[in-house]
């Protein structure tokens, strides 16, 4: 006969349940990446704006850039006037077309100056603008350079290039080859720099700053002086 289970002993209790896994606490949300300051970066060049669609090309730069093809690097309007940017290689021969050819005419060189935008490989933009006395219209030719390259001179074509180009180098260190007499214009031969290049020190260069007009002037004549002693 099956024997009746043994009764179990009164001290021996049921098995607990496991007691339920806790939860890992949260982590606290990565904070987000501080955002990086905006900087104005300096400014790369004109931009050159292109004419509007309402302007037509006058025909003589119709002819001009078919005449120089890829060589014209971008043609603008703007306050009423043209600018053609051309590839410093035929600068020269860009400027003699515009001024002997009929219906274009640009006679006159009214002003050759520069302009320099530091961040740009060619740094500088060379401005001569020109004027026509018989049809009355005016452009402006402009051609770039690097830093420390060089730019062919106009005084083949305009004599008054000679005084413009010259103040162009004073104050910016551009240098024009084949100029007949490239140097200083407005600032002393020894004076340090070029005042209107965008990195000048507002202050002038620290070793020619004097308190007084009246020391400078000592200076020179002591230089003077010593050149016949």
């Amino acid at each position: 006969m099956d024997q009746p289970d043994a009764p179990k002993p009164a001290d021996q209790a049921a098995p607990e349940p496991p007691a339920a896994a806790k939860p890992a606490p949260a982590k606290p949300a990565a904070k987000p990446a501080p955002k990086a300051e905006k900087k104005d970066l300096p400014p790369q060049g004109p931009p050159d704006p292109p004419p509007p669609d309402d302007v037509a090309k006058p025909e003589w730069l119709v002819r001009f850039t078919e005449t120089f093809g890829e060589r014209v690097l971008a043609v603008s309007y703007a306050f009423g006037d043209w600018a053609v940017v051309v590839a410093g290689d035929r600068y020269v021969e860009c400027a003699a077309w515009l001024r002997d050819t009929p219906g274009a005419r640009f006679d006159f060189l009214s002003d050759l100056t520069a302009v320099d935008w530091p961040p740009r490989p060619e740094r500088f933009d060379v401005v001569a603008c020109l004027y026509s006395t018989v049809h009355r219209h005016r452009v402006r030719l402009k051609t770039r350079v690097a830093d420390g390259g060089a730019v062919p001179t106009l005084t083949g074509l305009w004599p008054s290039a000679n005084w413009l180009e010259r103040e162009v180098f004073d104050m910016f260190g551009i240098r024009f080859a084949g100029h007949p007499d490239l140097r200083r214009l407005l600032m002393p031969e020894e004076w340090q720099g070029h005042p209107q290049r965008k990195d000048y020190p507002l202050e002038g260069p620290g070793e020619l700053l004097l308190e007084r007009p009246e020391d400078w002037i000592e200076i020179r004549n002591a230089a003077v002086e010593a050149e016949f002693e």
